[in-house]
């Protein structure tokens, strides 16, 4: 059955590979923001009534208290969002953003990259996104596609700032949108490697117990989002990849 799996995932590699690197070559291409369009999606006009009051929020606390620009920033999902000790879990770097807003997709963060991480001009991206859009049914391709975009507006708008994917976790809860869950970050891995100053964080790998199961011990109870423990092994993790942020 393993070999079977790992021959699909090759199969699907085969063909997608070639798309991630027309996206990650072609960024003039790239499709624009829907922001910056007169004539909006009906995809971003929701977005924006669904997350009117997060990215108010937002606003409101930069205008209280404008974070410096050259830090490091993570944008995503709840994951980031509930991540309440991030700055002192990384007490190293000159400036730790926060913009996780719970609930959200690859999609959304595409659509709101220029609010949510351009404005502030880090030195280092981290986005952790992906496992809502699969649970709404889209598939692994759908999220790289997004996730193309987030990554052609930022380089557009910020060239030298470094762009790093936290793969999608595996959640005892999402258990059975595993196979998904590794395409997503095979495929954004294959993107990745191509595209220059980034890089891919795996942590699904150590989130897996012996039995290839999700480890239960790193969730809160509802199986979906990271207790201190989880939180504590995403921070070893993730750590070795900020050096360079410093």
């Amino acid at each position: 059955m393993m070999k079977l799996v790992a021959a699909a995932t090759r199969l699907a590699l085969a063909f997608v590979l070639p798309l991630a690197l027309l996206l990650a070559g072609l960024p003039s291409q790239a499709q624009p923001a829907p922001a910056d369009t007169t004539s909006p999606s009906p995809d971003y006009i929701a977005a924006r009534i669904r997350w009117q009051s997060e990215l108010a929020a937002f606003a409101r606390a930069d205008k209280e208290h404008p974070p410096a620009e050259g830090g490091v920033l993570f944008v995503g999902s709840s994951t980031i969002r509930f991540w309440t000790k991030l700055a002192q879990d990384f007490p190293q770097l000159p400036v730790v953003i926060n913009r996780g807003f719970g609930g959200s997709t690859m999609a959304d963060c595409s659509y709101f990259v220029r609010e949510l991480v351009v404005r502030y001009k880090p030195r280092h991206v981290l986005v952790y996104a992906g496992d809502n859009d699969l649970a709404e049914g889209h598939t692994p391709l759908q999220v790289l596609e997004s996730f193309a975009r987030f990554t052609n507006t930022l380089r557009a708008e910020l060239p030298d700032a470094r762009i790093s994917y936290i793969s999608i976790k595996p959640s005892p809860s999402r258990e059975k949108l595993l196979p998904q869950m590794r395409e997503t970050n095979n495929i954004i891995g294959a993107y990745l490697n191509r595209l220059p100053n980034s890089d891919y964080i795996d942590i699904y790998t150590p989130m897996l117990g012996t039995d290839g199961r999700p480890r239960a011990e790193l969730f809160r109870g509802d199986m979906l989002h990271l207790n201190d423990e989880g939180y504590r092994l995403w921070r070893s993790v993730i750590a070795g990849h900020l050096r360079g942020a410093t």
